[in-house]
């Protein structure tokens, strides 16, 4: 979490020095799950999971300047613990940070695009049953993985600021020897608020 808290301070500073020449910016909250085409594979010496299920809700905020363009910063997590190997096994949660540049072209006065592409890191938390830490009481280990992404989004303003953006991204994670594909989709919806202009 204290990543987590080093990069909403960053993002808050960019965005506050950024709103000074901003056009608008832009705040949401999103749900979707994650697919993959990877599959369990499971042996006596070794186990590989699917990254792919369960229900991810993500935080997401954007700052747009001159010519539409921009940058953006999300955050999707796993909602809750997943069991790694099946019934019974090792409890984990995947998060996934990413920056990205964004383009938001109009389509008309209503309905636009946000496409982005970036990069971020995925880390997986594997949860334990002891505390590894007494100041603190980490009970989890966590994995690192640089991730690259691109996606897309539809969005429709539904009334005055709020809009609705059903939206995919596409993560490619470097090395990512816990489960058992590199490549991941995740596919959603946001609601959201756009401060200043749409």
């Amino acid at each position: 979490m204290r990543t987590a808290t080093i990069l909403a301070t960053v993002l808050g500073f960019f965005l506050i020095t950024g709103f000074a020449n901003a056009q608008q910016g832009d705040v949401g909250l999103g749900f979707g799950t994650i697919l993959s085409n990877g599959s369990n594979a499971c042996n006596a010496t070794t186990c590989l999971v699917a990254e792919k299920g369960g229900f991810y809700p993500n935080i997401n905020a954007d700052v747009i300047f001159h010519k539409r363009l921009g940058f953006e910063f999300e955050t999707a997590w796993k909602a809750s613990q997943g069991a790694y190997g099946g019934t019974g096994g090792q409890p984990y949660r995947p998060i996934i940070l990413d920056f990205n540049a964004i383009y938001q072209p109009r389509i008309n006065k209503k309905a636009g695009l946000d496409l982005v592409a970036g990069i971020g890191w995925q880390s997986t938390r594997f949860y334990l049953p002891f505390c590894t830490n007494s100041f603190t009481c980490n009970n989890f280990t966590s994995t690192h993985h640089f991730v690259v992404d691109v996606g897309a989004g539809v969005r429709y303003y539904v009334w005055n600021h709020v809009f609705v953006r059903p939206e995919v991204r596409l993560y490619r994670i470097n090395n990512n020897v816990e489960f058992s594909s590199d490549n991941i989709f995740r596919v959603g919806a946001s609601i959201g608020y756009t401060i200043g202009p749409e």
